[in-house]
């Protein structure tokens, strides 16, 4: 069978896009982590799919990371997502709805760069203390479409993300699915870096956008900066969070603005 593909990338995050509005694609878990694969396959941290809406969207977005298995939601995704959708109908879209399984997601276009407005965060935990490789770290989390650990860190640069990432990953408090991972340090008011261990990916990824919020939300919550938080991420781009608080720990138009860009498309055979 032969696949055709796009490849895109928001902020370094990378991913396989596949257009199934006509539901004919029907990949397994194994085939889905194959495309990903970066020696075997394609390459990338996920892979997304285009289908129809049953849930009075424009469209539903499928994500799978890339060991093949389904998640909620991917910030960085939906902006590549909503742009693809945009470019498969020659780009004469203002704006989309579409369905993810955290929710209804809306994306605006601008250009190369696309704002998406987030599903409501969740979940919310400030300085928990938890042992991990050996550390006691202070450690926040909030689900933004998917869960969430933050560690605010002096020196970004030498923290040992994957070994920290996994520990986190894994760890009992976050059971049975376990989180994605984060090391923050503030740059700025307002304006912070950092790293991000994906579960799924299993390893540290160039950005993560629903990291960024979980960051973003979590610098708003110790230190009381407004919005929007910019947020500098591993592959180099800055992208805003935007957020209301509407009542203690509680927000909403959760938004996150950023590049979402086309890097090649091809075919394949799977």
């Amino acid at each position: 069978m032969t696949l055709n593909f796009w490849k895109m990338n928001g902020a370094g995050n990378d991913f396989v896009m596949l257009d199934n509005r006509d539901l004919s694609l029907a990949l397994t878990q194994d085939q889905i982590e194959r495309l990903c694969d970066r020696h075997r396959g394609i390459g990338a941290d996920g892979l997304l799919c285009v289908e129809p809406a049953t849930e009075g969207g424009d469209f539903k977005m499928r994500y799978y990371n890339a060991d093949g298995g389904e998640a909620e939601m991917c910030g960085n995704g939906a902006r590549c997502f909503g742009r693809f959708v945009n470019r498969l109908h020659n780009d004469s879209l203002t704006n989309i709805r579409f369905e993810t399984l955290a929710g209804m997601i809306s994306a605006e276009f601008e250009a190369g760069q696309v704002r998406i407005n987030m599903s409501a965060p969740h979940s919310l935990r400030l300085n928990d203390t938890l042992p991990v490789e050996g550390e006691s770290l202070t450690v926040h989390s909030v689900n933004t479409g998917v869960p969430h650990a933050v560690v605010f860190v002096e020196d970004l640069d030498n923290v040992p993300v994957r070994p920290w990432g996994a520990g986190l990953r894994y760890h009992e408090a976050f059971k049975p699915k376990g989180t994605n991972a984060n090391f923050a340090k503030e740059l700025a008011p307002g304006s912070i870096s950092i790293r991000t261990y994906e579960r799924g990916v299993e390893d540290e990824t160039l950005a993560c956008g629903t990291g960024m919020v979980a960051c973003a939300l979590i610098h708003h919550e110790l230190t009381g900066a407004p919005s929007p938080v910019s947020v500098l991420v591993k592959g180099g781009d800055t992208l805003r969070v935007g957020f209301t608080e509407t009542a203690p720990h509680e927000y909403t138009d959760v938004t996150l603005f950023g590049p979402a860009d086309f890097v090649f498309h091809g075919s394949v055979e799977i």
